[in-house]
C-alpha cells in the first residue's frame, strides 16, 4: 500500500484515485492461507452487504488505507467486470475507457508501471 500511498499524494490533484473492496479472497469458510492466519486475519465470508462493509472498514482502518474505499454489490459485478480477484490496478480516462490495467495480484500488483501510464495520459 505504501507505494500506492505515493502515487495518490502525487497525482491526486489530476488523478481520482479508489479503492474497490471486492469479494473477500481468502475467508476462513473458504480458500485459507497459512499468512493470514499467522498474522491474526481471521474474516469470514461476509454474507450481507453491512458485513462486506464492515470487513472493507475493518480492512482500511488496520491497513491505514489513505484512498477513498468503495465496496463491490454482493453480486460482484465490480470484480466481474474487471477481473479484479484478488486484486489489480487499473487506469480508466474520462470517457471511462481502461488505459491502463495492471496484471493480476499479488505478483503482477505493480504501482510502477500504473505510475508510468499515469505520465503517459496526464503528463
Amino acid at each position: 500500500m505504501e507505494l500506492l500511498h505515493k502515487l495518490y499524494e502525487s497525482w491526486s490533484s489530476k488523478v481520482d484515485f479508489l479503492v474497490v473492496y471486492i469479494k473477500e479472497a481468502h475467508p476462513e469458510d473458504g480458500w485459507v492461507v497459512s499468512m493470514n492466519r499467522d498474522e491474526n486475519i481471521l474474516i469470514e465470508d461476509p454474507k450481507t452487504k453491512e458485513d462486506r462493509i464492515g470487513v472493507a472498514e475493518s480492512c482500511a482502518i488496520n491497513l491505514t488505507i489513505k484512498i477513498p474505499v468503495l465496496v463491490d454489490e454482493m453480486d460482484d459485478r465490480i470484480a466481474s467486470a474487471y477481473g479484479a480477484l484478488p486484486d489489480r490496478l487499473y487506469l480508466i480516462n474520462q470517457k471511462g475507457e481502461i488505459e491502463f490495467q495492471g496484471e493480476p495480484g499479488p505478483w503482477g500488483f505493480d504501482p510502477n508501471r500504473l505510475e508510468l501510464a499515469i505520465k503517459k495520459l496526464v503528463g
